[in-house]
Order: C-alpha cells, then sequence, then structure tokens
C-alpha cells in the first residue's frame, strides 16, 4: 500500500517523469556539448552560471526567463556590464554591486531579464577576463544552450519552445 503525503501547498505539481527525464537529457547534453566543445577548441565554451541556464530552459522552458531573448540576451548584457566597468573602474566592492544593479536594470529595459546571467558581473570581476569573453563561453556558450533547448524541447511538444525568439 503506497503512501501519499498530501500538504495544502501552493507549489506546482511534480513533472511527469517523461518531462523529467527530458529535462535531465538537455541539461546533459547541452552542457556536455559545451564541455567537449572546450576540449577540442582550447577554448573554454563553459561557465558556472550556464548551469542555471540549463535548469531554465530545460526544466521551465514556458518562463519569460528561459526564452532565446533572454538567455543570449541577458547573458551578452550583463557580461558587458561586468566587462565595462572592470575596466573602467576597477575590481572593488562597490563596483562589484553597482555592475549587478546596473546588469538588472539593463536586463530589464532591454526585456532580457536571465536570472543566471545575474552572476556574469561577479564572475567577470573575479575573473578579470578579457573582452573576447563576450564570445567565448558567452554567446557560444547561450547559443548551444538555446540551440539544445530548441532540439529537446521538440521532443516534449512540437512547437513549444521557444514561445518567442525576440
Amino acid at each position: 500500500m503506497a503512501f501519499k503525503f498530501r500538504l495544502n501547498s501552493k507549489a506546482p505539481p511534480v513533472p511527469s517523469t517523461q518531462f523529467v527525464l527530458i529535462s535531465m537529457l538537455g541539461a546533459f547534453l547541452a552542457i556536455g556539448i559545451t564541455a567537449w566543445l572546450s576540449k577540442i577548441s582550447g577554448f573554454s565554451w563553459l561557465m558556472a552560471p550556464f548551469g542555471a541556464s540549463c535548469v531554465l530552459v530545460f526544466g521551465l522552458p514556458d518562463s519569460p526567463l528561459a526564452q532565446p531573448r533572454s538567455v543570449i540576451g541577458g547573458h551578452l548584457i550583463t557580461t558587458l556590464v561586468g566587462l565595462t566597468m572592470l575596466y573602467a573602474v576597477g575590481d572593488f566592492w562597490w563596483s562589484e554591486a553597482l555592475a549587478v544593479g546596473l546588469a538588472l536594470a539593463l536586463m530589464q529595459i532591454t526585456r532580457t531579464v536571465h536570472a543566471p546571467a545575474g552572476a556574469n558581473p561577479l564572475l567577470v570581476m573575479a575573473t578579470h577576463p578579457g573582452f573576447g569573453f563576450l564570445i567565448t563561453p558567452v554567446l557560444l556558450g547561450a547559443l548551444s544552450i538555446v540551440g539544445v533547448g530548441y532540439l529537446i524541447n521538440k521532443l516534449r511538444q512540437r512547437g513549444s519552445y521557444p514561445r518567442y525568439w525576440l
């Protein structure tokens, strides 16, 4: 006899097993491809915020935060803010804080809010990359995640992802 414990919760229901497995496959492929491309190209296609991007693209594909506009635009904008702050004023506690605040404001204004991208200014300040960081890993990695998201989410339901491009 199965025991079902039920709380009066307003949390969303547990997704179907198929949805969970397809989500897991998508995240595996997106990160696996970017990790493999890192190995063969000698350039990093990975950064930690991409793991969180996969959670949105594959786990919550209907969310505005998971749409290509937000994934790609959010990562590019926030990284550019971080790089600009780093090279214009330097790496200080207040420039880190200001960079995250400015990045959020610009994502809101451009309608590209993507929560994982909020970490990018801090990543930039911690690692001090050059402006080439915008191309790899940021642009190429984000494009990889969106590309895999497009293909994998077709397995769930044709035409389900993205909800919009621009």
